[in-house]
């Protein structure tokens, strides 16, 4: 809950900025002077819901987006000796942070890379590439995991 407040509050201070900077640059003169009447009250309500909106909703669908545009290939089962490591690797790292095992999978890329998504840390997907597995040692991944699974925001702060 505590993220969420915090979510609202960097929004309307954005939203309170651009006014201010608006009103200093002489855009609502402008505006004026030329025969436009805008309600910038109504202009920056509207602002905020969509935009406040249109993250939330992108925040629901990104562990979705993820697997789906990234390519990320699930494992629910491990089919070799380093996709056991890692569902073991990513339960441990959950377990001691208190989380709840999220989804796991590795994506094609020959660039290193990682990332973790998801509405809130107990519903999330931890995918890395092919390009970090091949160029990383265990030790190496498994801080890039405990990276991933810590940097979130905490179920404490939900």
């Amino acid at each position: 809950m505590k993220r969420i407040f915090y979510f609202i509050i960097v929004n309307i201070a954005i939203l309170f900025v651009l006014s201010i900077f608006l009103s200093l640059t002489g855009f609502t003169g402008i505006l004026q002077s030329n025969g436009v009447d805008l309600d910038y009250d109504s202009l920056m309500l509207f602002s905020l819901v969509f935009g406040m909106g249109g993250s939330f909703i992108s925040l629901y669908m990104s562990k979705w987006m993820a697997k789906s545009m990234a390519g990320v290939k699930l494992i629910n089962t491990p089919s070799n000796e380093f996709e056991k490591w890692y569902l073991d690797t990513v339960k441990r790292q959950s377990d001691q942070l208190g989380l709840k095992m999220p989804e796991v999978g590795i994506f094609n890329s020959p660039q290193p890379n990682a990332f973790a998504t998801g509405s809130s840390k107990n519903s999330s997907l931890v995918a890395l590439s092919t390009g970090l597995v091949s160029a990383m040692n265990r030790d190496e991944i498994e801080a890039v995991i405990g990276c991933l699974l810590y940097t979130s925001p905490s179920p404490r702060d939900s």
